[in-house]
């Protein structure tokens, strides 16, 4: 028996519950291909001990630096990220290697009584630490008629979910993806319509990274890839790099495959940004064939990006890096 086998390889995660969850279906799956034990690396990052908002500390970025410092120390052999937490440039020693099977990328409202979104009362309090989510509830509030105030909290799924239990807040918005991961997804009172709340771009995938130098482990893993889910995550990042600019923007975006009965042949790409009072809001879309190829997908969301900063998308996201 070859002795590597029985080697385990270091999976890194963060030690949330829902990181831990994700972590552990990645790492059956890598157990199942490689036949090789597969232990779980608990790492802290500073998002998960820091109680500021995001925005202030750093934005996405806060959870995955890491997880990536103890892959390039040779702590971990791979990591498992949320693919909306990692930043649009990546690390040239690194690669994700697989990208899986996307979960449900919708936005779900947790709301008491059982309420929708449409049956909040006006001057509902909804909890979310997002820009992107606020700036769009407020839009569609203002849609509907009605006022409602947003209200900054962090935490994990547990804390977060705790303040409409708790009566502190009417509704809090969380990734539908997270929830369902750890089997709560019955608790959503509300999946809002991609048609009024666009995600996250990457919402709902997972990101498998590994050293570049690790060919073996890169061809492992790459069994786990999904290339639909690769390619519509890669034309909604290429979006957000593009518009972001170094700012913490509140830009969502989706790209969804467009079926001709059995036969995937398009995709389409939607993109948003706009105020957090929901007041002005450019939504733009494109739809092209599939991309066949990492630089199809960049250019696909490139020229979204490019078609929403003529539209004033810029202005709407307050101060951009240059």
């Amino acid at each position: 028996m070859n002795p590597r086998l029985d080697q385990p390889l270091r999976l890194g995660t963060r030690r949330s519950k829902l990181a831990m969850s994700q972590s552990g279906h990645v790492a059956d799956a890598v157990r199942a291909i490689t036949g090789r034990p597969v232990e779980l690396v608990e790492i802290t990052t500073y998002g998960d001990v820091s109680r500021e908002h995001l925005a202030q500390i750093g934005g996405t970025g806060v959870f995955v630096t890491a997880l990536r410092d103890a892959l390039l120390r040779g702590e971990v052999d791979f990591a498992v990220h949320s693919l909306k937490d990692l930043p649009t440039a990546q690390p040239e020693e690194l690669v994700v290697a697989a990208m899986p099977l996307r979960e449900d990328p919708r936005d779900a409202l947790v709301a008491r009584d059982g309420l929708i979104f449409e049956q909040l009362p006006d001057g509902a309090r909804i909890g979310t630490g997002s820009p992107r989510r606020t700036a769009q509830l407020n839009h569609y509030a203002r849609a509907l008629g009605k006022r409602i105030e947003t209200v900054a909290i962090r935490g994990n799924v547990d804390t977060r979910i705790g303040f409409v239990r708790d009566g502190e807040l009417d509704a809090v918005v969380l990734a539908a993806a997270g929830l369902n991961r750890i089997g709560r997804g019955d608790e959503a009172t509300d999946l809002l319509s991609v048609d009024n709340v666009l995600p996250a771009p990457g919402q709902g995938a997972l990101a498998v990274e590994c050293l570049a130098s690790n060919t073996e482990l890169i061809a492992s893993l790459a069994e786990l890839d999904d290339p639909h889910t690769r390619a519509a995550v890669t034309a909604e990042r290429s979006l957000l790099a593009a518009l972001e600019a170094g700012c913490s923007a509140p830009v969502g975006a989706l790209a969804d495959l467009l079926a001709d009965g059995q036969a995937v042949n398009e995709m389409r790409l939607r993109g948003v940004v706009g105020t957090l009072d929901g007041s002005t809001l450019v939504q733009l879309s494109t739809t092209g064939p599939v991309p066949q190829s990492y630089d199809e997908a960049m250019a696909l969301g490139r020229e979204l990006a490019d078609e929403m900063l003529a539209k004033g998308a810029a202005g709407l996201m307050g101060e951009r890096s240059l």
